[in-house]
């Protein structure tokens, strides 16, 4: 079966918006490690006076994970499923989000543009049929500087890690996805994430897009060595005027204090 991309991939997320946070919630750690990929921007605790743009925003999982770490900042969250957003949508949410359905590669026509400060790109970059447009996308719209964190199912390369998920997907995700009537959309999460870069391949897309001080970040739990998070900064310069300094490195491990 190939992977699912463009329209198909959206009517199955929006087959699966029903119960999608039910399974979501059986994952341990799942909102931490978002909270944690959020923290790992570096930006101001308050996230006052902030523009940020949540993209793949789902049925709000990361928009959640923003508004909790960052409860100041003017979040826009887009997603290409309408279920999905419609979810995250009706959640109550302390301060007001802009919720926008759009695929990434129409954001402009949707009408959201920048500057941001911030980009977070939760579980997307798998998902999408040109990761790399995406990654461009990103950093046209952050401001001089801003920062990105992809948060991903990236796997370390590791025997091990791919044997994990390989266990957890058919022992546990798949039969209980099948049950829900949603068997297509995790069978695409399984076979995505062993088809998609691991860690230190998406770290260097990162960087190949045009990004500096990119860091390929672990997150814990039985999610080591399967989901990561890289983070990025987007130069002072004018990357469409080719102004853009980047030496291409990327630096793997916890996070090095700034």
């Amino acid at each position: 079966m190939p992977l699912l991309r463009d329209a198909h991939l959206a009517d199955a997320f929006d087959h699966a918006a029903r119960s999608y946070d039910t399974l979501v919630a059986a994952n341990p750690g799942y909102h931490a490690h978002l909270r944690r990929s959020v923290r790992r921007l570096g930006l101001p605790p308050d996230g006052g006076q902030l523009r940020v743009l949540d993209l793949g925003c789902g049925t709000g999982a990361s928009t959640a994970a923003l508004a909790a770490v960052l409860p100041g900042a003017d979040i826009t969250a887009v997603d290409a499923s309408a279920g999905m957003l419609r979810r995250a949508a009706d959640r109550t949410w302390a301060r007001p989000v802009r919720f926008v359905h759009t695929p990434v590669e129409r954001l402009d026509e949707a009408g959201v543009s920048g500057p941001f400060d911030a980009v977070f790109a939760a579980y997307l970059l798998r998902n999408a049929a040109d990761p790399d447009a995406v990654l461009a996308t990103a950093l046209r719209l952050l401001a001089p500087h801003g920062r990105l964190a992809v948060h991903e199912y990236a796997l370390s390369g590791r025997a091990a890690h791919r044997a994990v998920w390989n266990a957890v997907c058919g022992g546990l995700v798949l039969p209980v996805a099948s049950l829900l009537g949603d068997g297509p959309l995790y069978r695409h999460l399984w076979r995505s994430v062993r088809a998609f870069d691991t860690a230190g391949a998406l770290g260097r897309r990162v960087a190949r897009a045009g990004f500096e001080r990119v860091r390929v970040l672990p997150l814990p739990g039985w999610q080591t060595g399967i989901t990561h998070t890289v983070v990025a900064r987007r130069p002072a310069g004018d990357p469409a005027l080719g102004d853009a300094r980047s030496d291409g490195s990327v630096t793997t491990g916890e996070e090095a204090r700034r």
